[in-house]
């Protein structure tokens, strides 16, 4: 598949302050690529330098085939970016600020600008001044979601919305990837990466700990296990791949690696299970598994 997005080893220091520490991020066309990191990861730096808003220290960045310093505004007329942290023009009316977001582009698709207002209940009278986090975002996202992009690149997107808003959210993103668009979509909500993404970039401290997809990711992580036994669980803590065991009486409960998972289901078997509970590896466990492990290192 093609690249929309490549990045190898990108640096980039604020003074003393490495927020980028070789870097590597890889986006195939007409996917969702979730990005995920805690807040003084690098994924905001990382997204301004593919948006050629500042440079690298160092290392490469592709964005279609073109660098996003030298070739920035070839790369705007076929992105379309909404940031966490909305401004806008305090003086000017919700449909005022669409206007002059649809003229820079080359105006919008007005069918779809009205069907996405209705979609997030967007009050265009209202003046940018006086709207809430959450409608500054709407305005946002109306803009971004109305014209026929390549890339879409969402930065904590559905902040301040309510959660009807980031379902209709949602629905917009399926929509882009249903007509062949890509998305990078960075975010601290793992319930809503997980319904989306097809692939996964977990960072931190600048560095990605984890890429790939969300299934293969997800294989490798650990299931969590809870079970009744009639006969002694000691020992269990022994086994290899089992980890955070809990034994009180007959109940016994732990995390088990996925290649480990039938040879703790024969040994439960063994003592006389009576009641059994396996939980799949959730978003979740996969993210602060890689954050544990990186704190170790």
């Amino acid at each position: 598949m093609t690249k929309v997005i490549e990045t190898s080893d990108l640096v980039k220091s604020f003074g003393a302050t490495r927020a980028l520490d070789g870097f590597d991020l890889s986006v195939e066309e007409g996917t969702v690529h979730g990005f995920l990191g805690p807040n003084g990861s690098g994924k905001s730096t990382a997204i301004r330098i593919l948006l050629g808003m500042i440079r690298s220290d160092a290392g490469s960045a592709r964005v279609m085939g073109l660098d996003p310093w030298r070739d920035s505004r070839a790369i705007h007329r076929r992105v379309a970016y909404v940031p966490g942290e909305v401004n806008l023009w305090p003086n000017l009316t919700g449909g005022e600020v669409l206007d002059l977001l649809g003229g820079l582009r080359g105006g919008f698709d007005e069918g779809r600008r009205r069907e996405l207002c209705e979609l997030f209940e967007l009050d265009l009278r209202g003046k940018g001044g006086s709207y809430s986090r959450g409608n500054r975002q709407k305005v946002a996202l109306v803009a971004a979601l109305s014209v026929d992009a390549d890339l879409y690149v969402f930065d904590e997107p559905t902040a301040g919305l309510d959660p009807l808003k980031e379902v209709a959210f949602q629905q917009c993103v399926r929509q882009v990837r249903e007509r062949g668009g890509t998305v990078l979509l960075s975010s601290h909500i793992l319930a809503q990466v997980e319904q989306l993404a097809d692939d996964l970039t977990i960072i931190s401290k600048g560095r990605a700990l984890e890429s790939g997809s969300l299934s293969e990711m997800k294989r490798i992580a650990r299931s969590r296990v809870e079970a009744t036994v009639s006969s002694d669980p000691s020992g269990l803590d022994l086994m290899p791949g089992v980890h955070d065991v809990e034994i009180d009486g007959p109940r016994v409960s732990c995390s088990v690696d996925q290649d480990r998972l039938d040879e703790l289901l024969r040994w439960l078997l063994e003592r006389n299970v009576t009641d059994l509970i396996t939980r799949p590896p959730t978003l979740e466990d996969l993210f602060l598994g890689e954050y544990r492990s990186d704190a170790d290192r």
